[in-house]
């Protein structure tokens, strides 16, 4: 029955992406100019009623196939340049060139022209992917991080169904900075079980920056940077809105997003809600060893995995010739559970009957968030200067509860004078103020400087039963400057600076229960001490030098620079048990800032039908801080987990990506995505060991196939993605090798026209069938829990719109 329903699924997916061969489409090509005849690579051009788009090329050029007999009305736009409005009737394979006109710049033509994805790609020398609202529906997967995997050099730490960090070519937590609207996301992001608080519904364009981003973004991107905006403009005297219904059948997921959004003359708002509920996700296994000891699983569910979001948006800003500004307040809320055979330190110890009475109840242990933001971004534009000033407020508030046991010395019931609850298992309570000082002046045609400031203060406090990490606050301070000069019309150089300063001070910590010292007769009883005040200075010098070239059929690009990472809280003053790894961790209160250099290069060769690049890079750490096992255990908190050390090693690491697409057919694309990462200590203890949680090699092989019109459906779209991954034998103890896999996903959309509206549906299948197998980067992998099953994805947009 099994391999029945498998071809069925594959024979369907067929007849439908292919059923429309037979229908006439034309090709509409051309070239978009200046008033110089100078060609002008990333303009815009769209074509209605269809609302079918595309961006000149470096050269100019365009190709939009997939077109059926039809009167057209083209928009072609460019930032500074008149937008063209024409009409076209369209019978055959037809050519059309355009001619732009330069207007007087203002910023409300910067915000709602479309090129910015090729502009930024043209002028950065590190290597980026860009990704629209679109793209991410098309590819939605378990959360915001899981749906950006398809990227080159991008993995995901996966934690249960709904949540996931993000890895940039093997570095991930403190290393990769998750920026939204300008401002810096904080969170206790160094905790391996939680996630980011950011909905994924409120965000229309995604940056990925690879590589050390320590110029722009200081301390912590010394691995890379996401970068999440809402660019997004109503047009003017509008109302409207979208309603997002999502339905995912493997931890039976349902919920909504819906935004509405207005704008009269210069002020515009928006407000959106998002609520997701969703039960314990299943996996291709019906038991989960666990060390020594074999835990069976309930329908193949993992238990008390399940969850819902509640979010909240809402934005207001104001337009107008030269000046842009934008407030953004937030709440994202969360409530998940722990896998309960997988959290404490009595993995056998689990109520399976109250767990397994309800795929959808969320029982202890489980973790509570929320997160508030109040991010305000301001944009001013002078003729050749531009200014930005950014700043921003946050609380992240977690809570982590569990069943009150006794562990180590705590006293068998917990006294009824602690000033929390004793199911408070942990509690992180964090106000974030930051800032941001941006000036951009062009200084001649060829020449264009950036000066900048960047400021935050951390406040961070703790409370429960438990401790990992103390009290503490910190101050990050930096400025930098970066020059730009065109050396031709194909070529640039890029040439920056930054310094940084940090202080980072931790307060002391005492047990709340005594202990004893000694092996007297009665032993000597004290409060031991688990963390002692700490006060660090931190500086550095991070530069960067970059070269672009932007030759007709090829694209070159390579930096070089230094970036820097100053420790964090837990790194330097840890000491407690992780309940969600099973070990004790110890910071080192004198480790030194992480300091890296890295080069990076990227090569691209492109024509109409075919692109093929690689994107190579090679990174040097003088010291890199990690977690070493020892063979030390501990024996006062519990059953002696053992003793995880904070420690430096020196690291070279290597690898890179490479990627091409080549168009067999007018609507029918192959595509081959691939990424490898290597990693060696070079000093320490585990000299010649890779590093922690390194992601394996790893490609995706794609087939896409596009339609301008498939009965009913309009820009239609098949997708099939063959996923393998090679397996990871170079790991650190107590790591265990993990075995290679193959995928294959599948995916089917497009849009239903609906009156004067399009209704966008896009329809996955992950895992199609059903593979039982381990991701090594995984949360849950220690403990040989294997990543969910198939899982069916549906999203429906439902777009409305008015004039006010």
């Amino acid at each position: 029955m099994y391999g029945l329903q498998k071809h069925i699924t594959i024979i369907l997916f067929v007849i439908l992406s292919f059923s429309a061969f037979g229908q006439s489409s034309y090709i509409l090509k051309g070239k978009i100019l200046d008033q110089n005849h100078k060609a002008l690579p990333g303009a815009s051009l769209m074509l209605y009623p269809i609302k079918k788009g595309t961006v000149s090329d470096r050269n100019g050029d365009f190709r939009i196939s997939n077109l059926q007999k039809n009167t057209y009305v083209i928009e072609v736009s460019f930032i500074g340049y008149n937008t063209l409005v024409d009409t076209l009737f369209i019978e055959k394979n037809t050519s059309y060139n355009a001619q732009l006109n330069v207007s007087n710049l203002n910023l409300s033509e910067v915000v709602i022209t479309d090129n910015y994805a090729e502009q930024r790609k043209r002028e950065e020398s590190l290597s980026i992917e860009l990704v629209n609202d679109d793209e991410l529906k098309r590819y939605l997967g378990g959360s915001l991080m899981n749906s950006l995997e398809r990227l080159p050099g991008v993995t995901t730490i996966n934690i249960g169904s709904g949540q996931s960090k993000p890895v940039i070519r093997g570095l991930g937590f403190n290393r990769v900075v998750v920026v939204e609207n300008n401002i810096k996301h904080e969170a206790q992001q160094w905790g391996s079980d939680h996630g980011l608080e950011i909905d994924q519904y409120a965000v229309d364009n995604i940056e990925v920056i690879k590589g050390p981003s320590s110029l722009m973004y200081g301390s912590d991107a010394i691995g890379g940077v996401i970068d999440m905006q809402n660019r997004k403009l109503p047009a003017n005297n509008s109302i409207g809105g979208l309603v997002d219904i999502t339905g995912k059948s493997n931890n039976d997921l349902m919920g909504t997003s819906v935004s509405v959004y207005g704008r009269k003359g210069k002020f515009f708002a928006n407000v959106r809600a998002t609520y997701m509920d969703y039960g314990d996700y299943k996996v291709p296994a019906d038991s989960i060893d666990i060390y020594s000891y074999r835990a069976p699983l309930y329908k193949n569910h993992l238990r008390n995995t399940a969850g819902y979001k509640k979010n909240l948006h809402f934005t207001l800003g104001m337009v107008k010739d030269g000046f842009l500004s934008k407030l953004f307040v937030s709440s994202v809320n969360s409530k998940s559970g722990f896998f309960a055979n997988a959290h404490g330190l009595e993995p056998r110890n689990v109520d399976t009957q109250l767990h397994d009475k309800s795929s959808r109840d969320i029982n202890y242990p489980y973790q509570k968030v929320n997160h508030i933001k109040l991010i305000s971004t301001n944009q001013y534009n002078w003729n050749k200067l531009k200014l930005n000033i950014d700043l921003g407020f946050q609380r992240n508030f977690r809570e982590e509860w569990s069943k009150y046991v006794s562990h180590g010395y705590m006293p068998p019931v917990a006294p009824e004078t602690l000033g929390f609850n004793p199911d408070l298992e942990r509690e992180f309570e964090k106000f974030v103020y930051s800032g941001n000082a941006k000036i951009a002046y062009q200084l001649n045609e060829k020449t264009k400087m950036v000066f900048g400031m960047n400021g935050e203060f951390q406040d961070n406090r703790i409370d429960g039963r438990g401790f990992i990490i103390p009290k503490y606050k910190q101050l990050t301070l930096g400025g930098f400057t970066f020059v730009r000069n065109k050396l031709s019309e194909q070529s640039s150089i890029q040439l920056g600076v930054r310094y940084d300063y940090g202080n980072i001070d931790t307060q002391e910590y005492f047990d709340w229960f005594r202990s004893p010292i000694d092996e007297n007769e009665p032993p000597t009883l004290e409060y031991l001490q688990r963390a002692e005040n700490i006060n660090r200075n931190f500086s550095n010098f991070s530069w960067s030098v970059g070269y672009n070239s932007n030759a007709e059929n090829w694209t070159f690009k390579a930096n070089v620079g230094k970036s820097f990472r100053m420790p964090i809280a837990k790194e330097l003053a840890a000491n407690g048990v992780n309940y969600h790894r099973f070990r004790y961790e110890v910071g080192d209160s004198n480790l030194s800032p992480e300091e890296s250099y890295q080069f990076d290069a990227n090569l691209e060769y492109h024509t109409n039908k075919l692109v093929i690049g690689t994107s190579p890079f090679v990174n040097h750490f003088s010291n890199y801080i990690y977690l070493n096992p020892t063979p030390d255990h501990d024996r006062f908190y519990g059953n002696g987990n053992q003793k995880f050390y904070y420690t430096e090693s020196e690291v070279l690491r290597y690898g890179g990506e490479v990627h091409a697409h080549y168009e067999i057919l007018e609507d029918l694309q192959l595509g081959i995505i691939g990424e490898y990462v290597y990693s060696e200590q070079l000093s320490g203890e585990k000299k010649g060991f890779t590093l922690p949680l390194s992601p394996p090699a790893s490609a995706i092989f794609s087939v896409k196939y596009n339609r301008n019109k498939l009965s009913l459906i309009e820009n239609a779209y098949f997708s099939f993605d063959y996923r393998l991954t090679d397996s990871q034998n170079k790991v650190v103890p107590p790591e265990d090798p993990t075995d290679g896999y193959q995928l294959i996903n599948l995916g089917f959309g497009g849009d239903i026209p609906l009156g004067n509206q399009k209704l966008k549906i896009s329809m996955q299948i992950h895992n199609l069938f059903n593979t039982r197998y381990f991701n090594h980067t995984s949360f849950y992998r220690l403990i040989n829990v294997p990543e969910p099953g198939r899982n069916f994805i549906v999203n429906v947009t439902i777009p409305y719109s008015g004039k006010i």
